[in-house]
């Protein structure tokens, strides 16, 4: 949390967008909600007439109306949203960017014969990509998809609450799948940014010292040093793959 609200303070400028984003994530919400509002006329039969089974024209059209409706809402909420908190996103990164550009500048010469090129290359590219991501994706996935839960929520009460809370008696079995899912997600994570930032000063360390590789012929030696941090790369990737891509046939899974 402590890093999380270090991270909200340089979005704190863009505040008017992610007040609109928010607005439209609150229409994707009543979006959704309205589409499973749209589900109950279908299951209790009230399409249908009750001579010969036939389809009532106008419960039809209204239903078929507002299924239009309610996926119109829910794709410029999306839309809207994803954009401005791409566009926070975008803004955050170019001034952590810069702020850290010149933190690194203004180190000592020791901190440099300390850390390698690549290594502080990493950092301004790879690492603060990661917080883009963060802002412009993560939160915003988290905050639409959390008000359409308790749009969902509220839908459920209001039918039957009696019924709601036997369905939400499972809910705490959601949690423990995913903290321990995500431990494993943020250990793979922060492995596969030292991999990365590993394959990056090797890249840079050949090109920058490419004159002595090639007096050297050390060529092939460089090429496979090169292959061996990209296979350990590609190993960490697989296991931050597995753990997300379990994610959701489990959540389903339970909640089925």
């Amino acid at each position: 949390m402590k890093e999380i609200l270090r991270l909200l303070q340089y979005a704190r400028p863009y505040r008017g967008r992610i007040l609109l984003a928010f607005v439209a994530m609150t229409a994707y919400a009543a979006g959704s909600a309205y589409l499973a509002w749209l589900i109950k006329p279908i299951i209790d039969g009230g399409h249908t007439s009750e001579v010969g089974g036939q389809i009532d024209r106008s419960h039809a059209l209204a239903i078929g109306g507002g299924i239009v409706i309610a996926y119109f809402l829910k794709g410029v909420g999306a839309y809207a949203s994803s954009v401005l908190m791409a566009d926070v996103g975008q803004q955050v990164v170019r001034v952590l960017r810069n702020t850290l550009h010149r933190h690194i500048l203004g180190q000592s010469a020791a901190f440099f014969s300390i850390h390698t090129s690549g290594q502080l290359v990493s950092r301004l590219t790879n690492d603060i990509n990661q917080v883009q991501n963060a802002v412009s994706e993560t939160f915003a996935d988290l905050a639409r998809e959390s008000l359409a839960v308790f749009g969902y929520a509220a839908l459920l009460f209001y039918l039957d609450w009696r019924l709601a809370l036997v369905v939400l008696v499972a809910a705490p079995l959601v949690v423990y799948p995913l903290v321990r899912l995500g431990q494993r997600v943020r250990r793979s994570t922060r492995l596969g940014q030292q991999e990365l930032e590993h394959v990056t000063h090797l890249a840079t360390e050949g090109f920058a010292g490419h004159r002595i590789v090639k007096a050297f012929g050390a060529e092939g030696r460089e090429a496979e040093r090169f292959g061996q941090a990209t296979s350990m790369l590609y190993r960490t990737n697989m296991k931050i793959t597995r753990a997300v891509a379990a994610l959701p046939p489990l959540m389903e899974f339970i909640g089925g």
